[in-house]
C-alpha cells in the first residue's frame, strides 16, 4: 500500500508518465520492485498521511523531497539515452535514492563525514554550488536595460563605419621578381594574367582577387601600401611582408555602413553581463579579508636551485659510491682465483 501511495505522490509531483494506470499495474510495479536487492521499508498508511505533502518517504526520518527526486532523477537519467520514464524504472530510481541516503547516514554515523579527505570534499563541492547559485542569481537580477544597451551602441557602434577595398595582389619570392612584374604592367600587361602566370599565394588561380575585405584583416605593410594607393592604380614599388613580395591592384574601395543595434545587441548584452558579474566579483573580494599563510610559499627560486644542485651532487655521489664498491666486489673473485 505504501508503494502505491508514493506512486500517487510522484504522478501528483508530474514526475511520471502514464499515470492513469490501473490498480493491477500498479500492484505490478510494487511486486516487481519487491524483487529488488534493496527496496522501500513498509510504512503505514498513517505515516504517509502524517506526511508533508512534498515528501515522497523518509528515510529515519529524514524526508526525501519532490525537489530532492526530481534532481536526483534528472541526473540519472542523463546517461540513459531514449529512457522511458515508466512507472518501474521511477520507483526503481526513488529506491536508489533511498539506498543512497541510508549508506550516506550509516557514513555520517562512522564519522567518515569528518575525515580530512571527505570534509574537503563536501565544503568544496557545497562551495562550487554555493558560486554558480549566487552566479546566476545575480545574472538575473541585473538584467542589462534597453537604455544601457543604446548607450553602448551609440558610444561604440552608431558613427561606426570602415573602408572596405576590393583589390588584387600578385604574390612572388624574390623582389626582383616582383619589380619585374611591375614593368610589365607598365608596359600594359594585364595584371590578372600576370597573377595566374606568377603568384605563388593561393589566390593565383583567380587572377589575385582578394574580393572585398577590411584593412584590418591584412598584414600591416599589405594593409598600409593599400590605404595610401588610388583606385584603378597598382603598387609603384614591391610591398614585402612575411610571405614574401606583393604587387597590388587597388580596384574599387567603399565606406560600409555602421552595423544595426540588432545586429550588435547580443554582443552588448553579453560583455554588459559579464562586467556586471567582475564588478560583482571585484566588490566581494574587496570586502573580504584574504590572509596567506607564508609558511607555505615556496622556495624562492636562488634556494630551489641551490637544494637542487645539492640533492644532484649527493646523488652524483652515491652513483660513484655504488660503482666503487660493485667494481670491488667484481674483482675480488678474480683475485681470489
Amino acid at each position: 500500500m505504501n508503494k502505491q501511495i508514493i506512486l500517487a505522490a510522484l504522478c501528483s509531483a508530474g514526475l511520471m508518465s502514464g499515470c492513469n494506470q490501473s490498480t493491477e499495474q500498479t500492484t505490478a510495479v510494487a511486486t516487481n520492485d519487491s524483487q529488488r536487492s534493496a527496496t522501500l521499508p513498509a510504512k503505514t498508511e498513517t505515516d504517509a498521511a502524517d506526511m508533508d505533502v512534498n515528501t515522497l518517504l523518509t528515510v529515519n526520518g529524514k524526508p526525501v523531497t519532490r525537489a530532492m527526486y526530481s534532481l536526483y532523477f534528472q541526473d540519472r537519467m542523463r546517461g540513459v539515452p531514449d529512457a522511458k520514464t515508466s512507472a518501474e524504472m521511477q520507483m526503481g530510481v526513488l529506491n536508489e535514492l533511498a539506498n543512497i541516503l541510508i549508506v550516506s547516514q550509516a557514513a555520517e554515523k562512522a564519522g567518515l563525514a569528518e575525515r580530512e579527505d571527505v570534509s574537503a570534499s563536501l565544503e568544496l563541492l557545497k562551495a562550487k554550488l554555493l558560486t554558480q547559485v549566487a552566479i546566476q542569481e545575480h545574472a538575473t537580477k541585473h538584467q542589462p536595460s534597453d537604455e544601457e544597451i543604446q548607450q553602448i551602441y551609440d558610444a561604440e557602434y552608431a558613427s561606426q563605419s570602415n573602408t572596405e577595398y576590393k583589390a588584387r595582389h600578385i604574390l612572388v619570392k624574390q623582389e626582383e621578381e616582383a619589380k619585374n612584374l611591375i614593368t610589365e604592367l607598365d608596359g600594359g600587361s594585364d595584371f590578372a594574367e600576370l597573377a595566374k602566370q606568377h603568384s605563388t599565394g593561393p589566390t593565383g588561380k583567380d587572377g589575385g582577387d582578394l574580393g572585398w575585405f577590411d584593412a584590418a584583416q591584412m598584414v600591416e605593410p599589405f594593409a598600409q601600401a593599400l590605404t595610401e594607393m588610388e583606385k584603378g592604380k597598382y603598387s609603384s614599388a614591391p610591398v614585402q611582408t612575411q610571405f614574401g613580395w606583393h604587387v597590388i591592384l587597388l580596384e574599387e574601395s567603399r565606406q560600409s555602413p555602421a552595423p544595426t543595434l540588432e545586429s550588435v545587441k547580443g554582443k552588448i548584452q553579453t560583455a554588459l553581463q559579464q562586467k556586471a558579474l567582475t564588478d560583482y566579483m571585484q566588490g566581494l573580494r574587496d570586502s573580504s579579508k584574504l590572509v596567506f599563510n607564508e609558511k607555505n610559499a615556496k622556495q624562492a627560486p636562488d634556494a630551489q636551485q641551490d637544494a637542487s644542485m645539492a640533492s644532484s651532487k649527493q646523488s652524483e655521489g652515491a652513483a660513484e659510491a655504488t660503482a666503487e664498491k660493485e667494481s670491488g666486489d667484481a674483482a675480488a673473485p678474480a683475485e681470489q682465483k
